[in-house]
């Protein structure tokens, strides 16, 4: 398996589907998405399955420049969250997307908890992708444990707009 060293970083050609809460990973809280998360894998500009083998070892950690499905030319590596604020309104999460360890670009999305909306959403989806998991697990995690049949149904991620543009 793959060294995480402790930083919340996410694949963003990585399609998180459902939370992996099987008990494979010693530290799940410490992944880059809060848990491990089963999905697939978007580098080829098409949605493919991913092995569990890519799954655990590249999709789910970022940077993983040895797996064979990742782009050379590319916008990130990686891109990292994190809760800035959280409170019973809303929840902020400070994102940077980082190519080559180096920081490209960053901000902060803020989500609204009565809407369940973002107010002020990345236009990019991958970014958003993985915001909503990030945000999925922190959630999840302040109203208890994981249950193994959560899912991301995001319907936002079924609107055709984004389907070639990830």
């Amino acid at each position: 398996m793959a060294v995480l060293r402790g930083t919340n970083l996410a694949c963003p050609f990585f399609v998180p589907l459902e939370i992996l809460n099987d008990g494979s990973w010693p530290h799940p809280s410490r992944l880059p998405l809060g848990a491990g998360w089963t999905g697939n894998c978007r580098a080829s500009g098409q949605e493919l399955a991913a092995s569990d083998t890519h799954i655990r070892e590249f999709c789910n950690l970022g940077y993983a420049t040895a797996c064979p499905h990742l782009p050379q030319g590319r916008d990130w590596d990686a891109i990292r969250f994190s809760v800035a604020r959280a409170g019973r309104e809303q929840v902020a999460i400070t994102f940077v997307c980082e190519l080559d360890h180096a920081p490209l670009e960053h901000g902060k999305l803020v989500f609204d908890l009565a809407s369940g909306a973002w107010l002020n959403p990345h236009p990019d989806p991958r970014v958003l992708r993985l915001a909503n998991c990030y945000l999925e697990t922190y959630r999840a995690r302040q109203n208890g444990p994981f249950s193994s049949d959560r899912r991301f149904t995001d319907s936002r991620f079924a609107d055709s707009r984004f389907a070639g543009s990830l």
